[in-house]
């Protein structure tokens, strides 16, 4: 990844069509799935490699399924996300709080509280990525790793400016800065896009040990 630590990324990247509160956006739960059954059954076999057994797991923008793999025994597992009737719905939830990290970007949560993050298909929605980054380091123990997949469908009017403008490579890069601009180390890239279906691109980033 391009070194980005000293780079301030442009204001208008953010700007969105819908500039409503998101709670308003988000207030009617939505049972949909936002990737297709093949690139799904992908992210749920990367997250095989991703997370262990017994795994404390933070659940970043959740909603009524995770995709973690049903026999894998997890942690604590903490959702974060925008409708409670979604959150209550998802059956890897061990807690979950309503949180609109547009309106503050500091997780709710204690420092050294996990020992992973994951964030699927909703980082086109932050405005205020680079800060909610740096609270995951926070809430993330030393050695700790997130990873955020990924891919094309969005909700246009809530995206931000640069997921419209950008081809996708250019996209992948944008979270790789937001990853390095919030104190994440050795961030990677993988593309675990199956044949026939969605894309599906996956950033890694690890919390500093000392």
């Amino acid at each position: 990844m391009e070194d980005v630590s000293k780079r301030k990324l442009p204001e208008n990247f953010f700007e969105r069509i819908d500039t409503s509160p998101d709670d308003e956006f988000y207030r009617q739960p939505r049972f949909v799935q936002h990737i297709d059954e093949a690139t799904i059954e992908a992210l749920t076999g990367w997250y095989r490699e991703f997370l262990f057994e017994g795994a404390d797991v933070l659940d970043l923008m959740s909603s009524w399924v995770s995709h973690y793999p049903a026999e894998m025994p997890l942690g604590r597992v903490a959702g974060l996300g925008m409708n409670a009737e979604e959150l209550n719905a998802n059956p890897r939830l061990t807690e979950s709080c309503v949180h609109d990290l547009n309106l503050d970007p500091e997780l709710p949560y204690e420092s050294a509280g996990f020992d992973r993050a994951t964030l699927a298909v909703s980082v086109q929605y932050l405005v205020r990525p680079v800060e909610t980054m740096r609270s995951v380091v926070r809430a993330l123990r030393p050695g700790g790793r997130i990873g955020i997949a990924v891919s094309h469908r969005m909700f246009p009017t809530k995206a931000i400016r640069a997921f419209h403008q950008m081809p996708p490579a250019e996209r992948v890069r944008l979270v790789g800065a937001y990853l390095v601009l919030g104190g994440f180390g050795n961030v990677a890239f993988l593309d675990r896009s199956p044949s026939a279906g969605d894309p599906l691109w996956i950033l890694t980033g690890e919390t500093p040990v000392s």
